[in-house]
């Protein structure tokens, strides 16, 4: 799993909880990355795993919560860092949309070894839309956020 997931959850914890909740969900989990990570390293996504579920027992709040929560502050982190993918876009639809035949052929280009979900869209009105989503990351709470 790509790193940047990793440095932005950490740093989401630091705002929305507080630094020292993001070093206590560290030192609580033998990590082979002894928490520290680079947006553009790879990382086992067992560590993630591991530093959601800590935070999920320190501030009580579900895991599944947590991730949603963090998918939503991704995705504004996504709209700083990658504006291109943004542009002549209206809605999160439409760049839910874009993921698989244009964000994604983006990162491959960058990231030759990384491992990414794939989407299937379809538009059903203005409010609603169905995604199929196909990943080996038990990741689906944060593609809802």
């Amino acid at each position: 799993m790509k790193g940047i997931i990793f440095t932005e959850f950490l740093e989401m914890v630091e705002i929305t909880f507080s630094p020292a909740v993001a070093d206590q969900i560290i030192e609580q989990n033998e990590l082979d990355s002894n928490g520290v990570y680079t947006s553009v390293g790879n990382y086992n996504k067992q560590e993630l795993l591991k530093l959601v579920t800590s935070l999920s027992g320190i501030v009580n709040i579900p895991i599944d919560v947590l991730v949603k929560e963090y998918g939503k502050y991704l995705l504004k982190r996504f709209l700083v860092y990658y504006p291109q993918f943004f542009e002549e876009l209206t809605t999160t639809f439409d760049f839910l949309c874009t993921i698989d035949r244009h964000v994604h052929v983006e990162v491959e280009k960058l990231y030759t070894d990384v491992e990414l979900p794939s989407f299937q869209t379809k538009r059903l009105s203005d409010t609603q839309m169905r995604m199929i989503y196909h990943s080996s990351n038990p990741l689906l709470y944060l593609l809802k956020g």
